[in-house]
């Protein structure tokens, strides 16, 4: 029987010199910021951080410059489990278009840095710093132009996917602890976020074989992405566990969760659910019965219905909080 080599699954090589080659290359997608091509979104990058060269990628919807209407501001993390992927890669970008013409929104796209490379904390750190980064736009004169004439601030969203719901989940915690004002985040969209443990779950065990994250690869990026010397029953990997973070939990705007019943994070994930209702957070949760980990992906009437569920949510919130939203406008 062949070796099962979980880092071929994950595209990565690990080197005699402790450090790791990605093998997973795609050509990048190109950014485009002139009206006149005729496209429906626009797109531009932004460095945050000149030292460390973290950047976001801006999505602007070419309707609103013509309409004057301020757009909702919905920040995304991109999934695949710590270690791949960027705004760069062809489908998130391509992806990142399409929710924003379908909303509409203001979306803001992080470049985070990837395990192993970069250990948690450090990608809820890149998150943070585009926080304060819009912040800085929003209140220097000078700032990007896109923010200041087209975005409303007050109604800002947290975003992401897989490791990116994760990300979603830890910054949100620190964002209702910050001084992010005129930033307002009225809401979490964490789509199968990743959350693991020491315990095996019984979806663990049951979709051991997933053919996006079998077992063993969960066990792997795991192993690359926490800091060294801790196991899976740290928060940032799982929040069931005792700790600071149970204390801020309760300060959460309302959250939607969304996943799978073939997922092998779907029990952790229901618990998770658990977890946010125990502390009085509004929580929307949606989980399909039929679909395995990022079955949207393949599966376009699922990724239909998924943007869709967040579209609505997204409504929803800004119309709670503001008495005057015309849902017709967007």
């Amino acid at each position: 029987m062949a070796r099962f080599d979980p880092f071929e699954i994950i595209h990565l090589k690990p080197n005699r010199d402790g450090k790791f080659t990605r093998l997973l290359h795609l050509p990048p997608a190109q950014t485009n910021d002139d009206p006149s091509t005729g496209e429906a979104v626009l797109s531009k990058d932004a460095i945050i951080n000149h030292e460390k060269g973290t950047k976001v990628r801006i999505y602007l919807p070419i309707k609103c410059i013509s309409s004057g209407e301020r757009l909702p501001v919905v920040y995304y993390f991109h999934g695949c489990a710590w270690v791949h992927f960027s705004p760069d890669n062809p489908r998130v970008h391509f992806e990142r278009q399409w929710t924003a013409a379908t909303i509409p929104a203001i979306i803001i796209l992080v470049f985070y840095g990837l395990a192993p490379d970069t250990k948690l904390p450090g990608q809820y750190n890149d998150a943070e710093e585009s926080l304060l980064w819009t912040k800085r736009q929003a209140l220097d004169p000078n700032g990007e132009p896109w923010l200041k004439n087209y975005a409303d601030l007050s109604k800002c969203f947290l975003s992401g996917s897989g490791s990116g719901g994760n990300i979603v989940f830890n910054t949100g915690l620190r964002a209702m602890k910050m001084d992010l004002n005129p930033l307002k985040f009225i809401g979490l969209i964490m789509n199968q976020p990743l959350f693991g443990g020491q315990r095996r779950t019984e979806s663990e065990i049951r979709f051991a074989a997933d053919q996006i994250i079998p077992l063993p690869d969960l066990d792997l990026v795991w192993e690359l992405a926490l800091p060294n010397g801790v196991n899976r029953d740290h928060r940032f990997c799982n929040p069931m566990v005792e700790g600071p973070h149970l204390q801020k939990i309760n300060l959460l705007p309302p959250c939607l969760v969304l996943g799978f019943g073939m997922d092998p994070l779907i029990d952790r994930q229901r618990e998770f659910v658990q977890l946010l209702m125990m502390y009085g957070v509004k929580i929307e949760a949606y989980f399909d019965e039929i679909g395995f980990h990022r079955f949207e992906i393949v599966d376009i009437k699922s990724r239909v219905n998924l943007l869709n569920t967040i579209k609505q949510f997204i409504h929803t919130q800004i119309a709670y909080v503001d008495p005057y939203y015309n849902d017709d406008i967007m």
